[in-house]
């Protein structure tokens, strides 16, 4: 990737479908650093599902990690993200009452792309 194509926020892999093999494979491309958790939430919904007897676990652990996608999938919006998480760490309550909206306002705009909204 060029530092060129590095600095616009086109997606970087096409929006996936919210399956577990479209995921698995958006994440690997964008943020191969979190497969493990990925893995981890997976397991952990497939048991809760099985212990509720429902699919709901399952649903939710689509759209989150779907979520995660849609935000990594975009190099500038997943910068300010990360960068607005690191603020968390502020001293300076301004700052850190800035990066709680900034964070707000990327996860939800990443949900309503990924619900269709």
């Amino acid at each position: 990737m060029t530092a060129e194509h590095a600095e616009h926020d086109g997606p970087i892999v096409p929006k996936p479908a919210l399956t577990l093999p479209a995921l698995r494979q958006a994440l690997a491309a964008v943020a191969p650093s979190r497969l493990s958790e990925f893995f981890e939430d997976m397991q952990n919904a497939f048991v809760q599902a099985g212990e509720e007897g429902s699919v709901v676990p399952i649903r939710m652990f689509y759209r989150r990690w779907g979520v995660v996608v849609e935000i990594e999938r975009h190099p500038v919006t997943a910068r300010r993200l990360h960068d607005a998480e690191r603020s968390m760490d502020s001293d300076d309550t301004d700052t850190r009452e800035q990066a709680i909206r900034e964070i707000g306002e990327i996860v939800r705009a990443a949900r309503r792309e990924v619900e269709g909204g």
